[in-house]
């Protein structure tokens, strides 16, 4: 059986019927169980995938193990030119990856699009990055001495990625890990095994023409014994893993208890502050893309609308109006911003937190309820509700909006901080002692910390990551790069005395 005739462009990106899952060794294979990838606008089968098994696994990490050999003596800008070949793929197949972004993960076509450009975004980055991995020179206090720092790579660093940026937060970790001089492994999520085959597809082939080991990018598709397999390798040095808090506190518990590293992007409680002086209409439009964008399924969604008091129905009111004109529906189609929820599961537990939200004295304002259709779609909610109600205090991964009011930046950034999350958060003002209060160490305690533009839609040139249970990972700009690299302090004498630091004299 082929693909159906919607579905035919997937074979312009190598994807048929039936794909085998791991790419080891540079080759394709899969001894695991067959599982099947669906649309989330109708839960019909898209193809089917053979998921990798444990044998599949430890085959594809000793190849990878060999390749790391050759590919950290590979030099830096050459390396380089490798994540500019591979830019350059992902720019030919720019729209058919975007579109099965958009048909796999449910977001809408704009955003798989815009999500596949951040990786290519990303491979103009890091083919800059390989020419810089620059050490230092330190002043010695001893004489006919040098001090330095050397960066080396790694080795392996193991990628484990989540389903609502199943291409985008590769290419955050392996573009630079690659011009690092590292291997990389990377497990996809289980509900988007098509688009780890069809970015790995084109990985590989620029891998093959430059006669270099297929094993220096892995990959597999696979449930969580795959994850929890990297987690435990003590051949990976760092483990990068996006996902939930809990899920993550156990990966990196893991990964400690082999003197490994993690690199951690967890769950996000996002809050935009509206003042009393703020641009409205800016900050309306700002809520809409941040809290309704990706169906509220980005870690650096809106999920709270904090208002000043003297501004809050007016700010309601228009931002009632707006939701009302949200298109839902196929995300494929022109015009929609509103597509399903990854899976039917998603639904559920958006069904379930409205209980939880109603049972803690939560007003709905709009929205609240599922949509009747074959697919995850479900409404755009906004919900009035006290500050400390518990349920504000969790990542309900929908689009669902808390709205709240205050009466000073002094109570409006104690609220923003009050949750057990850190990512990202955003103020409207145009005061600038507001603006750098909120950026001081007095302000947002998040990692992403924004004036009048929304929670979402990070640049990559700047680390993108968050404190406290959102994990103290930070990828993409920025000296992120040093993380995928080991520093060595190195001090060179190159005299005929040996004076001792700290002026110690011994024997």
């Amino acid at each position: 059986m082929g693909l159906s005739k919607e579905y035919g462009f997937l074979s312009e990106i190598g994807l048929g019927s039936r794909n085998l899952g791991c790419y080891v060794n540079g080759a394709w294979k899969g001894n695991g169980p067959v599982v099947s990838s669906s649309n989330p606008a109708n839960n019909q089968v898209i193809a089917e995938v053979v998921e990798a098994s444990t044998q599949d696994y430890e085959e594809g990490m000793q190849a990878c193990s060999e390749a790391a050999k050759i590919w950290m003596q590979v030099p830096a800008p050459k390396r380089g030119d490798i994540v500019r070949q591979i830019g350059d793929a992902l720019r030919a197949k720019l729209h058919q990856l975007g579109r099965l972004v958009s048909l796999e993960m449910g977001k809408i076509l704009p955003e798989g699009i815009g999500e596949v450009q951040e990786i290519i975004d990303m491979c103009d980055f890091s083919v800059g990055l390989s020419r810089q991995l620059n050490g230092s020179i330190i002043p010695s206090e001893r004489p006919n001495h040098i001090m330095m720092e050397m960066w080396n790579p790694l080795g392996i660093v193991g990628v484990i990625t989540a389903f609502n940026f199943p291409c985008a937060v590769l290419g955050w970790n392996a573009c630079i890990a690659l011009v690092c001089g590292n291997c990389v492994v990377w497990k996809g999520a289980p509900t988007t095994p098509l688009i780890t085959i069809a970015m790995t597809k084109l990985v590989a082939g620029v891998l093959e023409k430059n006669n270099l080991p297929g094993a220096i990018f892995t990959s597999f598709c696979g449930g969580a014994e795959i994850g929890q397999a990297i987690a435990k390798d003590r051949r990976i040095p760092l483990v990068s893993f996006t996902g939930s808090s809990k899920v993550g506190l156990m990966v990196q518990q893991t990964v400690n208890e082999r003197y490994g590293k993690c690199l951690l992007e967890l769950s996000g409680n996002n809050a935009i502050v509206v003042m009393d002086d703020a641009d409205i209409q800016l900050a309306v439009r700002s809520v809409l893309f941040a809290a309704v964008g990706t169906a509220g399924q980005r870690c650096t969604t809106c999920r709270r609308l904090l208002l000043h008091e003297s501004i809050y129905q007016k700010v309601l009111d228009q931002l009632v109006d707006v939701y009302k004109q949200v298109k839902i529906g196929d995300p494929l189609e022109k015009g929609t911003l509103l597509g399903p929820l990854h899976t039917s599961d998603s639904r559920k537990n958006f069904e379930k937190g409205i209980e939880i939200i109603k049972s803690q004295g939560g007003k709905i304002v709009i929205g609240g309820s599922v949509i009747e259709s074959e697919g995850n779609f479900v409404e755009p909610t906004i919900v009035e509700i006290s500050p400390n109600a518990n349920v504000v205090k969790e990542e309900l991964f929908a689009p669902v909006l808390y709205v709240m009011k205050f009466k000073t930046l002094k109570e409006a950034i104690e609220i923003n901080n009050s949750v057990p999350q850190g990512l990202s958060s955003s103020i409207f003002t145009r005061r600038p002692e507001i603006i750098f209060k909120w950026t001081g160490p007095h302000g947002s305690d998040c990692g992403i910390v924004n004036v009048n533009i929304p929670t979402n839609g990070a640049e990559i040139g700047g680390a993108f990551g968050g404190e406290k249970a959102t994990g103290g990972g930070r990828e993409a700009g920025s000296d992120s790069w040093k993380q995928y690299m080991r520093r060595s302090t190195c001090t060179i004498n190159y005299g005929n005395e040996l004076p001792l630091a700290q002026g110690i004299n011994f024997g």
